[in-house]
Parts: structure tokens; C-alpha cells; sequence
């Protein structure tokens, strides 16, 4: 349907870093004799209810809930799902069609017809969290059923796009008697139609998934039962992988522990997945706040950053520098920041301050999360703080919140300047830029950036051929890059550690770096 740079196959493919020998032939049959796999993350859920969630939620949310389209194996564009075919009927890129695979049910046994997918996709605009999943509708004018299998999406605009949104876990079908119109689903129960169904929630602790009989769509599950494990940390995490208490991490491992499980002390018996990502790291600035509102103190910030020092003082060399909100790997990438800045310089930085009339030491305060990107983010804003008053420009106040507390914060404007993370909607570069922009915005802090939202945006979605659209990305990062809004900080790779008795870990990541559970398996033969 589209075409896609061919970096992006790297997104999916992972090499594995093998810590033990003697691997023989893997069967990719379904073996649960030690009962379900137990996989562990330090990303729990906010929210069970997709109406809410634009956040790590997704990644129970892609294994207990089923969208019209999705990532089969290796696939770098959705393909059907729930869906039987969904195919643009025009030219224009504004009439969408979906039809479903026949005789859907939920995990319930309730039946999945059209009239399930537009409540679904309704409610998320009529609720409208704020910071939710709305934010991706933007191009959808309405929904319409024909007939039972039949859904018919009308946009505003051409997006091409629209496939790709359609594909988040954002967009999983819900049951109309579960789930309410207008408000969201408060018993903490689910019912969904994906590949597995949650047979209990602790939250903060551990989901347990067991096979979902009524499931129909492309997922090949390799085994019946997956139980999720919440950790607070990467060494809790790691420490129960050696103890034998979980077979797998997906997301959040600490820098050091990779690097010890890369060395030669490494514990025998885990294998270590290394593979290319798409995750970043980047700064905010509250135009509210009579400091960072300033275009000189942005671009002095930007001008003292060491990129290259994060990446190996604190992250041990497991990231890579970022010069761009669009990472590496993803059409339309540039190195703007790079480019304007060049290396680190407190002179320049100097400069910048005084030739607007500051020359003062800038106070500044910022702010983190405890608990969402990892137990290298004290010590990463330990090191912007050191840079920052080593430059001799700027007094820096560290703060910090756990997640909950901290999103409703910056959504406030509570924070002059914060950090966030941002794992890919989809992979296109416009998931880099659009949702960061506007009025309403994932971030919370408007940015209006009406060359990017009013025309630049609009005729890259009109293009189907997302290669064909490399100008409109590259002038959007510049503008990005101008106003110094956003300070880009690094790009993360993705890391799988397993038991060595454990399979399908290469597999399990789709393009959004969202683990597929079914992949996993234990191996049956040596």
C-alpha cells in the first residue's frame, strides 16, 4: 500500500546477542508444560480502558484487544486484522472501508459487528481524555455502518495515514454493552477479542493472560498462557530473570544491566535480543514560563547539550545521540540540531544569552519522571544539570514525580521545562511531528506551528507514497530546530533478555516496539 524506506525492516528485525552455546534446532510449536511464560517490564499500564491510553498502556492493550488492522510478522504497513480487507476508495485518501472477517465474537462470546467498531472509535472523541487517543482522530469526519461487516470511515482532509492510526491499540474494538458512549469503563474488567484474554489484574503487579478461544485474526499463538510482571526497576527485573522467576524482560532495562549482560561475567543460561528502535528522549519547554518562554534560552540550551556524553556516561553507549525528533531509520530523517549547533559550546551559548539582553545566571527547574523511562533518567538529568551550571549560564533545579502525578502536572503547565519519552504510534516519520504540534497536542503545552499543521502536514497526508514526502518532513524539522521548543536527546535500541530455553523474542517486536506475546514459545528441541 505504501512505500517505506528500507531501513525500515530493521524496525522488526532483532540480532541476537547470544550468551550461551550450543543452541540447536527450535521447535515454533506451542509448549506450555511449565505453565504460562511469565514475562516482566517496568512499564505497567495507566489505564485498562483504550479510550484513555496513548501511553505503554498499548502494550497489553495490542494482546487482550483486537483493531481492524495490525502488524502480522515482519509487516512495516497494517495489514487486516479483525478486518477481512480495508482499502481507500478513492483517490483523494478520504474515504476509508473496512470489512470485517465474518462471525466475530469477543472474549465474551458477544458478537463483533460494525456497530462495535464505530462505538468504539466514537467514544474515544466524545470522551476525549485529555492527552488521550483523540489527538490521532484529527482526520476523521465520521463513521459510518452499512450493514453488519461494513465500516466506512469519512475524513475531513486526505490522510494517508489513516491505515496506520487505525493499527494502534488506541483504536482496539470494544463491546458497546461493556464499554460506556460517554464515559470510561470503571470495573476494571475486559473484554476484548485479541489473541488473549485477561484473566486477572493486579495493577502495578501483574496481568495474566490466557488464550482467548473466540479469537480470529493473524496472530499464530506459540503458546496459551502469558503472565505479565510489573517491576519498579531494572535490577528487580533482572534479578528475578537470573533467579528463574520470569522468562523474559521486554522493556526497561537499565544500561548497566545490558552491559553486564553483554560481558563476559554474564549469567549462562540468558540470551540477550539487540535490535534497532525508534524510541526518543527530548525536552520540553513551557511557553508559560517567563524563562523557557525565551527563544535565547532555548537556543543557549540547545547550544550546551552533550548528546554523545549522555549516551555514554549514563547509558553506556545502549543509545545513540539524537539531533532530530524524527529518529534514524525513518524517511525524512535529518541531523538539524547537529547541523545549527554543531558540538557543545558555553561560548556560543555565551553569546546567544547576551545578544538578547540577558546576562544573568538563567534560573531553571527540571522536572522528570520516577518511574516511566527507566532507571537511567535521575541520573540523565543529573548530567543535563551538571552541563547546564558547568557552562556557567544557567542554575538548575532538579524535580521530580512518580508517572500519574507527573502527566497530570505537565498537562497543568506545572513544569518550565520537562522530559519525556515517546515510543512511535506508527512507524512514519509525521508520528514524530504531528502529535507534538498544534493547539491540542500530546505534550499538553499548545504549539501552534501553523506552517507545519496547516500545510505541511496536510499535503504529506495526501501523498500515499510516504517516500515522496522527504521536503515536507525535512522543512517541519527545521521549523522544529527554529523555534527550539523541543530539544531532542537520544534515540533508544530495543533490548529482549530471555531464558535460554525461551523462543520467539526476534519476532515478538512489532514496528512500534510493542511486544506480540503469542510469539513467544518454549523450545522443544535441542
Amino acid at each position: 500500500m505504501f512505500n517505506r524506506n528500507r531501513c525500515l525492516r530493521q524496525l522488526a528485525a532483532i540480532t541476537s546477542i547470544t550468551l550461551v552455546a550450543g543452541c540447536g534446532v527450535l521447535s515454533s510449536g506451542s509448549s506450555d508444560d511449565k505453565g504460562p511464560i511469565v514475562v516482566g517490564t517496568t512499564s505497567a499500564p495507566s489505564t485498562l480502558d483504550p479510550a484513555a491510553s496513548w501511553d505503554g498502556s498499548w502494550e497489553l492493550f495490542r494482546n487482550i484487544y483486537q483493531t481492524l488492522l495490525g502488524y502480522p510478522d515482519g509487516a512495516v504497513t497494517p495489514q487486516p486484522d479483525a478486518a477481512e480487507s480495508c482499502a481507500f476508495t478513492n483517490a483523494s485518501n478520504r474515504t476509508y472501508r473496512c470489512v470485517l472477517r465474518p462471525n466475530m465474537k469477543f472474549s465474551d462470546g458477544d458478537s463483533l459487528d460494525a456497530r462495535a467498531v464505530k462505538h468504539s472509535i466514537d467514544r474515544i472523541r466524545k470522551i476525549a481524555v485529555p492527552g488521550g487517543p483523540a489527538g490521532l482522530l484529527g482526520s476523521l469526519d465520521r463513521v459510518q455502518v452499512l450493514g453488519d461487516r461494513e465500516i466506512v470511515f469519512h475524513l475531513n482532509k486526505p490522510d494517508a495515514t489513516f491505515p496506520f492510526v487505525l493499527a494502534t491499540p488506541a483504536m482496539s474494538i470494544v463491546d458497546p454493552d461493556d464499554y460506556p458512549a460517554d464515559a470510561l469503563r470503571k470495573d476494571g474488567k475486559v473484554f476484548g477479542s485479541g489473541p488473549y484474554s485477561l484473566r486477572s489484574y493486579e495493577e502495578g503487579k501483574r496481568a495474566e493472560l490466557v488464550r482467548n478461544d473466540h479469537y480470529d485474526g493473524f496472530a499464530q499463538r506459540k503458546n496459551d498462557a502469558v503472565t505479565i510482571r510489573y517491576f519498579p526497576d531494572s535490577a528487580q527485573m533482572v534479578k528475578a530473570l537470573k533467579d528463574k522467576k520470569i522468562d523474559v524482560t521486554y522493556r526497561g532495562l537499565a544500561a548497566s544491566d545490558i552491559v553486564a549482560l553483554k560481558g563476559p561475567d554474564s549469567r549462562k543460561g540468558i540470551e540477550l535480543l539487540e535490535g534497532a528502535g525508534t524510541e526518543i528522549s527530548y525536552l520540553v519547554f513551557n511557553p508559560k514560563d517567563p524563562w523557557a518562554r525565551k527563544l535565547a534560552v532555548r537556543k543557549a540550551i540547545a547550544q550546551v547539550v552533550d548528546r554523545p556524553a549522555i549516551a555514554h556516561k549514563v547509558y553506556k553507549d545502549t543509545v545513540d545521540p539524537l539531533y532530530s525528533m524524527v529518529p534514524a531509520g525513518l524517511t525524512g530523517h535529518t541531523t538539524g540540531f547537529f547541523d545549527d549547533y554543531g558540538d557543545p559550546s558555553s561560548s556560543k551559548a555565551r553569546k546567544i544569552l547576551l545578544e538578547a539582553g540577558i546576562n544573568e545566571r538563567v534560573p531553571l527547574t527540571l522536572w522528570y519522571t520516577t518511574d516511566r523511562y527507566g532507571s537511567e533518567t535521575a541520573p540523565e538529568f543529573q548530567e543535563l544539570k551538571s552541563q547546564l551550571e558547568g557552562s556557567g549560564l544557567f542554575r538548575v533545579t532538579l524535580r521530580s514525580r512518580p508517572w500519574k502525578t507527573y502527566e497530570a502536572g505537565y498537562r497543568k503547565g506545572e513544569y518550565p521545562v520537562f522530559g519525556r519519552g515517546w515510543f512511535p504510534d506508527f512507524p512514519d516519520a509525521e508520528n514524530f511531528i504531528a502529535p507534538f504540534v498544534g493547539e491540542q497536542n500530546a505534550l499538553g503545552t499548545p504549539y501552534p506551528a501553523p506552517r507545519i499543521t496547516n500545510t505541511l502536514l496536510p499535503e504529506s497526508r495526501g501523498e500515499s507514497d510516504r517516500g515522496a514526502v522527504v521536503k515536507e518532513f525535512e522543512e517541519a524539522q527545521q521549523i522544529l530546530v527554529d523555534d527550539a521548543r523541543l530539544l531532542p536527546l537520544w534515540q533508544g535500541k530495543q533490548y529482549v533478555a530471555a531464558s535460554e530455553d525461551i523462543s520467539g523474542g526476534e519476532r515478538a517486536l512489532d514496528p512500534s516496539t510493542i511486544m506480540t506475546m503469542w510469539e513467544l514459545h518454549r523450545k522443544t528441541s535441542w
